[in-house]
């Protein structure tokens, strides 16, 4: 049975109590950073579940007991190994009792295998460390015996509970194997010194004597002893790892700078002033009398502008029961957490009662005050929501009116790829460029569309801005939309990855205890490639380019949590990666999306996240998606929202009619009405 990962990853996790960072790499041995609580795992990909849950076991141990301190100097590395790996294997056996039939399992199956190379070997020439190595990881299938001195010795180890002891009994194993070793190197240059006594070639008197000044020579130096199991064991686990493979990749969420990335509000409603005079749709002139300037709109202007009003004061009725579904869920969520106390003052009202009643003093319920909202809205300003767009506005509109009657701040954010692209040659990276982290083209934007921090007639002229530019997306007009504002791709993971600076930031400007953040999509976007160091042959020096997502060997890697996120295959996964990070890194904030399907996308959409919503959608045109990386994901039908709400008949209508479009707009209404009170429920 292939071993899982990702399974072996949580098990160290758990094992370690703590969100340790687990990587799995085509490395030759486990590795642990104790400064950096990164633990490497070799591909382990042919070994047993057993062996693999043993060895991450024993990694695991190194994470939580041995310290980041480095060894003592005096004592070579492998005999701290053997003593330390005796240590956190008993610390970790008693800590996780059931651990301890990992190991018993795991080391039979390596010592049946032959990982330690003992076949034909006389184990009693071994050396202590070679044996006492045994001892601790296979001696149960072994009959090993010790001197009383290396009985002491042994002992020794087995009673080490900190690294200080671990530490001391590895310099008097040392010592004791290296006089050993001493004494054997002795005792083989003595034979070399004794002569023949039987009969053969002889040797003369000056033969011995030379013999005597090369041996005398080489006493001055004594051979290192050495622990050939734990090589052996090192050398075997090695051939374990699929050094064929394709290596994982850990990819981060980069620092972005918003400075080159947010484009201002002020900025984008000047360009966009500055289209309309350009066009003749907007002029001005001075007033002789007044000595102000008079700005006057063409026809075209009046017609679409006529059309805002219209909707602006057909959204109100919803505006004012979005606004009274808010308050009435934000009492509700205080009177919940009300608190109910004695003041100590006795209330006269219940002496007489003192013989049956203990409760004789006067209480007091106190209400805490709600909770600071805000709304940072994230809108799809792809080519693909050309046709969708003014119903997307739409909604979005609604939650803006309703944010400025409530008093909650709010930001709007468009992403594009357009905004800068006739300043390519100037723009600067929004990032390091480094390895290990995804790449985000120069070009890619997000323009601060709207926000809470303009005065209210500010704010309607810029919505008027934005409404006519996508009319003109729309239908035919007698003007054109400016051209830094012209729809783009889909940079909707690059809008995700900002933000994590975007979120904090707005938080603590506005001194919000918890934030909503709204997506208004159509689709999703492709997976962000990432940078990656190779070694080109025509180069000296190594090149940082960029590939794609493996989906099978990518994992994104969140540091400050501890936490690995792997990629998934669909096209679509690569979001709710990221929107599952973002929830974790941002756990008081709710991320909403809202999407516009045409009605024939419905069934497809419902298919992505193996959810059947089509009873749901064919009465009401609409569903929400809880499987995605979304807390909630609102699916709208584009040609109801595009419809009009009002009941609106001819005067000599019959009463078929009269009943069509009532039910019609009906429909509409209670379409609205259900998912402004399901937003109402998510943001409270």
């Amino acid at each position: 049975m292939a071993v899982q990962q990702e399974i072996k990853s949580q098990l160290a996790k758990l094992l370690a109590t703590e969100d340790l960072v687990v990587e799995h790499k085509q490395v030759e041995c486990a590795q642990f950073n104790v400064h950096t609580r990164v633990l490497v795992l070799p591909l382990w990909e042919k070994a047993s579940n057993d062996v693999y849950d043993m060895l991450v076991g024993h990694e695991v141990g190194h994470a939580l007991f041995t310290p980041d301190e480095d060894p003592p100097e005096d004592v070579p590395h492998q005999f701290i190994n053997v003593v330390e790996d005796a240590r956190i294997e008993k610390l970790m056996k008693r800590k996780y009792m059931g651990l301890a039939k990992s190991f018993y399992k795991g080391y039979s199956e390596l010592y049946e295998q032959d990982f330690f190379e003992l076949d034909g070997e006389d184990i009693t020439s071994f050396n202590l460390a070679d044996r006492a190595n045994l001892y601790f990881k296979v001696g149960h299938f072994l009959d090993l015996a010790f001197l009383p001195a290396e009985k002491e010795i042994v002992d020794m180890i087995g009673r080490c509970e900190t690294f200080d002891d671990s530490k001391k009994a590895a310099f008097v194993l040392y010592q004791y194997c290296l006089e050993q070793q001493k004494k054997e190197q002795e005792e083989t240059e003595s034979k070399i010194m004794e002569p023949d006594s039987g009969e053969g070639e002889s040797f003369s008197d000056e033969f011995f004597d030379d013999g005597k000044e090369e041996v005398g020579k080489e006493q001055e130096h004594v051979e290192e002893p050495e622990v050939q199991t734990a090589e052996s064991l090192d050398s075997k686990l090695q051939e374990l790892v699929n050094s064929g493979g394709v290596e994982n990749e850990y990819i981060e969420v980069q620092k972005v700078n918003l400075d080159t990335i947010i484009v201002s509000n002020q900025d984008i409603h000047l360009n966009i002033g500055h289209s309309w005079h350009d066009q003749g749709q907007i002029k001005s002139k001075l007033d002789p009398v007044n000595k102000k300037i008079i700005y006057t709109v063409s026809d075209e202007f009046v017609r679409v502008d006529t059309e805002f009003y219209k909707f602006k004061k057909d959204a109100q009725k919803e505006v004012s029961y979005l606004v009274k579904e808010f308050e009435c869920r934000k009492s509700a969520s205080a009177y919940i957490r009300s608190a109910t106390n004695r003041t100590g003052v006795l209330d006269t009202k219940k002496l007489q009662t003192y013989k049956f009643n203990e409760d004789l003093f006067k209480k007091v319920t106190i209400v805490p005050d709600g909770k600071n909202h805000g709304l940072v809205f994230i809108l799809d300003w792809s080519g693909s929501m050309q046709f969708v767009l003014q119903d997307t506005i739409k909604q979005l509109y609604n939650l803006l009116w309703f944010c400025r009657k409530v008093q909650i701040p709010f930001e709007v954010y468009a992403f594009t790829n357009e905004y800068r692209r006739q300043d390519q040659y100037q723009l600067k990276h929004h990032y390091e460029r480094k390895e290990g982290v995804f790449h985000i083209e120069d070009e890619f934007n997000l323009m601060n569309l709207f926000t809470s921090k303009v005065n209210g007639k500010t704010l309607e002229y810029q919505m008027i801005n934005i409404w006519r530019i996508v009319t003109a997306f729309k239908e035919v007009t007698g003007y054109n939309y400016p051209d830094r504002l012209i729809l783009s791709g889909t940079p909707l993971n690059e809008a995700l990855i900002s933000l994590h600076q975007i979120l904090p930031k707005f938080q603590k400007e506005n001194k919000l205890e918890k934030v909503q953040c709204i997506v208004l999509t159509d689709g999703e976007a492709n997976p962000l490639p990432y940078h990656k160091t190779v070694q080109r042959s025509w180069e000296s020096e190594p090149y940082l380019g960029c590939r794609n997502i493996n989906p099978n060997k990518c994992f994104l890697r969140d540091r400050k949590l501890g936490r690995t996120y792997k990629m998934g295959y669909r096209y679509h996964d690569f979001t709710d990666v990221l929107l599952n990070n973002l929830k974790d890194r941002f756990p008081s904030t709710n991320f909403i999306g809202i999407r516009v399907l045409s009605p024939r996308d419905a069934n497809s959409f419902m298919r992505l996240y193996k959810e059947d919503h089509s009873l749901t959608w064919k009465k009401n045109r609409s569903f929400i998606i809880h499987g995605s990386g979304y807390d909630a994901y609102f699916a709208l039908s584009s040609t109801t929202l595009a419809q009009d709400a009002e009941f609106d008949v001819e005067s000599d209508a019959t009463k078929a009619q009269i009943k069509k479009a009532f039910v019609k707009s009906f429909k509409i209404k209670k379409l609205n009405k259900k998912v402004l009170c399901e937003f109402i429920e998510l943001v409270v």
